[in-house]
């Protein structure tokens, strides 16, 4: 049979067999559910994205910013030691004893001013060889400068206990006292205050400790059983706060246990457990944007994941924790003073970007140098070596 004379018509196709599907339908139905799964998908991968944003907005939203003492010292550049030529970072760490502020009442009446309770000079190695963290006692007697205070107008220069200048010119005035006294530029700072520690240390799930007899202390609100127990947000405050019912009651004392405790923390945040956990890592990054106010310069979760990232790479047996050398105040047994020519060696050997030896206490040579802190050297060109501890030994030990 043809179409037309001479022209043989094209064959039909075939019938399809009943319940067989069509040839043609099955590409088909296969383009359409790829596309549907691409759309799924896109759907998912926005989502996310849409989430790890808001996330993302809500932690660097978190962070307090201080320009007041950035401005402050941007007045005084020209007196401050020289920036350092290396990638090493100095950064001061701050815990104010303010009773200001939401769950910090408790601690005392507010009487509108704030001293630090605990200043830590952190040094970050170029490298991230090593990180030392240097603690400044509170009574040490330095000089302070003339400050700005809250109300615009200044104090004088004057020889007082370091915990001063925090009350007197808050951060900058604390920045500016201690690269007189270390002639080491701080890069960076932080402050935290007792309601932003207990959260970070919740956030970790507590931090063990060990207490050889039971402590009561109702001034730092603090009542543990003695031996091996695991301290939460509210615990962990007092332990660090305790001076007259631990041990000899002697603010070296209290900063060998802060030390202590900061080493156990880091070793926590530093364990898979929490670093790749993203359910533990949240609040842990929610606590810790929350507790601090910090520089321009470290106020962005990208400038503090860096430094964490930094803290990270450095093993935990090269963070290392010390007291700077000092002594009981010749004029006044409840103040301090420095240890010299120990203290200027650590400050040297800080500034120069130089290992910092430290080496617990009970491995201390027999009948050492007997300095005072517990410094030795065995010549002109050895690392000092300083009496203190790192954060990969255990608080137990």
């Amino acid at each position: 049979m043809t179409d037309r004379a001479g022209t043989p018509a094209e064959p039909d196709p075939p019938a399809a067999e009943d319940g067989a599907p069509d040839a043609q339908e099955e590409p088909r139905r296969r383009r359409h559910w790829l596309r549907w799964t691409a759309l799924g998908c896109s759907v998912v991968v926005l989502a996310a994205a849409g989430v790890g944003w808001w996330f993302y907005r809500k932690l660097d939203d978190n962070i307090t910013t201080d320009t007041t003492a950035a401005a402050e010292l941007e007045r005084y550049e020209k007196e401050r030691p020289p920036a350092g030529t290396t990638s090493a970072r100095n950064i001061l760490l701050i815990g104010s004893d303010t009773r200001a502020g939401e769950g910090n009442r408790k601690y005392g009446k507010d009487q509108g001013t704030q001293r630090s309770d605990t200043t830590i000079l952190l040094h970050l190695a170029a490298g991230k060889a090593s990180a030392t963290a240097v603690s400044l006692p509170r009574d040490l007697m330095v000089t302070i400068p003339s400050c700005r205070k809250a109300d615009g107008t200044r104090t004088r220069e004057q020889f007082a206990q370091f915990n001063w200048a925090f009350e007197f010119g808050g951060t900058a005035c604390t920045i500016r006292t201690v690269e007189k006294l270390t002639a080491i530029r701080i890069d960076h700072h932080m402050v935290i205050d007792f309601r932003g520690f207990k959260k970070m240390v919740d956030a970790v799930d507590g931090v063990e400790v060990c207490l050889k007899e039971p402590v009561d202390d109702r001034d730092a609100k603090l009542k543990l059983p003695a031996g091996r127990q695991t301290l939460h947000g509210e615990q962990a405050l007092g332990f660090v706060r305790a001076r007259k019912s631990i041990g000899n009651g002697s603010d070296t004392e209290r900063m060998d246990r802060q030390q202590q405790f900061l080493g156990a923390l880091v070793n926590k945040v530093q364990s898979n457990g929490v670093l790749l956990n993203p359910a533990k890592l949240y609040p842990v990054l929610d606590a810790a944007t929350k507790a601090i106010t910090t520089d321009p310069g470290l106020d962005s979760l990208r400038d503090l994941y860096d430094l964490a990232r930094a803290m990270r790479a450095i093993p935990t047996d090269k963070v290392q924790f010390l007291t700077v050398p000092r002594r009981s105040y010749r004029y006044d047994a409840n103040r301090d003073e420095l240890v010299q020519p120990a203290a200027s060696d650590l400050f040297r050997q800080l500034r120069e970007d130089k290992p910092v030896l430290v080496t617990p206490e009970s491995e201390k040579k027999k009948g050492g140098d007997g300095k005072p802190d517990g410094t030795e050297t065995t010549g002109p060109s050895a690392t000092p070596t300083f009496t203190g501890r790192n954060a990969a030994e255990g608080v137990c030990e």
